[in-house]
Parts: C-alpha cells; structure tokens; sequence
C-alpha cells in the first residue's frame, strides 16, 4: 500500500478508503486504481483477516448436497454471503443426529468464522448440547426454545395452505405422501401432516389413514411407488398432496404410469418450489418456503453476531413465510380453456 501511495502520489490511508470503497473523488480514485494495476498490487486477504480476527470463512452444514432443495438454499445462502465479504465451505451431515452435533463441535476448529446448520436429526432434548462458543444459527425445524438463533420454515401453515388449494378446486379425497413420525411435532413430516389434517376438518373432513402412505425415502422413484401403493389399495383419490416436490414429481410418473391423468383425473402438489417443478409436464404446484427469504435472514443473523462477538442479544427464532404457487398439475380444466 506504501508503495502504491507513492505511485499516485497520495497518502496510505486514502488508498486504503480507495481499496474498502471509501469516499474518494474519481480523480484521486482514478490514479490511485491506475497505481494498482500498473505495481500488480493485489489486497493480503489472510493478513487481513488476521488482523480483525477472522478467517473470512463461514461454515453451512446440510444434510444432503445432493437434494434439489437443499443445493438451491446452499446457492442463495453462498450469493448473500459472498456480498457481505465471505466465502462459505459447505459440508454435509448424511441426515445424522451426530454429524450434525460433530460438525457443530468442529466448527472452531474448522476455523469459520461462524456456522449456518440445517438440522434434521437434531431434536428439542438436544438444546443443552447446542451450547457453544461462536457464532451459530439453526436452520430447521426441530430446535425450538434452544441456546442459538432459529430460522424455521412455516411448514404446518404452508402444508394446509396446500391442501386447502386442493379443496378449493373442488377436490375431497385427498392424499397425502410421507412418512408422519408418531411423536407430535417431532420433525417436518410430521409438522406437514398437521397442516394437511387441519385443512381437511377444516373442510368437514375426516383424516383416512389409509390415503396416507410413508414413501421409503424422499426420492422421486419412492413417490412413484408410494402413489402405486395407493392405488392398489384400491381407495379413489382425486388429488395428492407429498411431502416434498421430489416425492410428487415420482407421483406425477406413478399416476401417468396408471393410466391416470394430472390434473383431470388427480391433482398433485408438492413443497419446496424446487427448479425442476417449473419444468415438469404438467407443471407442478407447489408450496414456495421463502428460499431467499431464509438464505438472506440466515446470513444477516450469523454476520450480526459474528460483528457484535455473540452480544447481539438473546437467541431469535424467525419463520419464513410460505406461499402456494399454482401450476398446471392442479389447474381444473376450466382454468385450461
């Protein structure tokens, strides 16, 4: 920086503001800049960073990187990191209570400067195991009332904002794809499941447990094959509701597999918003998370208490807002003329 004060004739300090987009006139900018490329000047990131403390580095921990759903939250979370000045290492958890715990405990050693964590084996009894030095934030929907801020998807609202589509297209037999855990409100299935019960007592409805079938996993050859299940059952539904859109994609194959037609003969709605959904034949409705919405807030939160050094006050849990985004795959075909 000494030197290249000297080759534009400033002092260090303005080619310092020049350097962190301070302001400067777009004279002395220009010559500090023309300085810069002519010496090769390039900024010390580590020293820097070694400087404030810090590694520029922060840490997401998924469970699948591999999961449409979770390879689009890592990509938006990475944009918005990336505009606030850090890099994001991503690591995977394998749908493991104790990877997740490890990657959590490992983190400082790791040296990021904080972690963004998307939990899924993690569970309420785990909050005293949460209590850790550095900045962290939990994306999930698990963690409730624990040491660390909590970014949650509102997954009951947005699975009976689903359903309630499906009956307001005129729709009664109702099916819903996923694995509901017999514990209440222990995980997203069977958080979603509430919202799907809701909406139909709602409607004056009564929950058929034989029209809800647990897929083997959440793939799109499980949805085909839980929709077969369904089918041989030999129970008539006029819609499904799954819970992911990986899941109805594989239903939507299953049901075109049976001869049956999406939306004439069953309407199909999935959750996530993913890419692929928009591409489907027919296109897939769906329940939007607020992807941005939580990519954005997950990164405000973490960049907040890594500034502050963990005194930004008490832990946060905010929920991101949810929205059915109407496609072809539920469209009656009144709606198609």
């Amino acid at each position: 920086m000494q030197d290249v004060a000297r080759a534009s004739g400033v002092s260090v300090m303005t080619v310092s503001n020049v350097i962190n987009g301070r302001n400067v006139s777009p004279e002395t900018r220009g010559r500090v800049l023309e300085a810069i490329d002519t010496l090769g000047y390039r900024v010390n990131l580590a020293a820097r960073n070694l400087r404030k403390g810090r590694t520029g580095t922060i840490g997401l921990a998924v469970p699948e990187v591999d999961s449409p759903y979770f390879a689009q939250l890592a990509a938006r979370i990475i944009t918005h990191a990336e505009a606030a000045g850090f890099r994001v290492a991503i690591e995977q958890t394998g749908l493991s209570r104790e990877k997740e715990l490890t990657t959590l405990a490992q983190s400082r050693n790791y040296q990021y400067d904080g972690v963004i964590l998307s939990v899924v084996g993690l569970g309420k009894e785990d909050a005293a195991l949460l209590q850790v030095d550095f900045p962290a934030v939990i994306l999930g929907e698990r963690i409730f009332d624990g040491p660390l801020d909590h970014l949650a998807m509102a997954n009951v609202e947005g699975a009976r904002a689903a359903t309630e589509h499906l009956l307001g297209a005129g729709r009664r037999r109702i099916a819903m794809i996923a694995e509901v855990e017999a514990e209440p409100d222990s995980g997203v299935a069977s958080l979603r499941f509430h919202g799907y019960r809701d909406a139909l007592l709602g409607a004056g409805i009564a929950v058929d447990p034989d029209l809800v079938v647990a897929p083997r996993n959440v793939t799109m050859p499980a949805g085909r094959d839980a929709v077969r299940e369904l089918l041989d059952r030999g129970h008539d539904i006029d819609a499904v509701f799954c819970l992911t859109d990986t899941l109805a994609i594989g239903a939507m194959r299953g049901l075109a597999d049976a001869g049956l037609r999406v939306p004439d003969d069953v309407m199909v709605i999935g959750f996530d918003d993913i890419i692929e959904a928009r591409f489907t034949i027919p296109s897939l409705s769906t329940v939007d998370p607020g992807h941005d919405f939580m990519a954005r807030t997950a990164v405000e939160m973490l960049i907040e208490r890594i500034e502050r050094k963990g005194t930004a006050g008490p832990p946060r849990e905010v929920i991101s807002p949810a929205r059915v985004v109407a496609r072809e795959s539920t469209r009656p075909a009144a709606d198609r003329a």
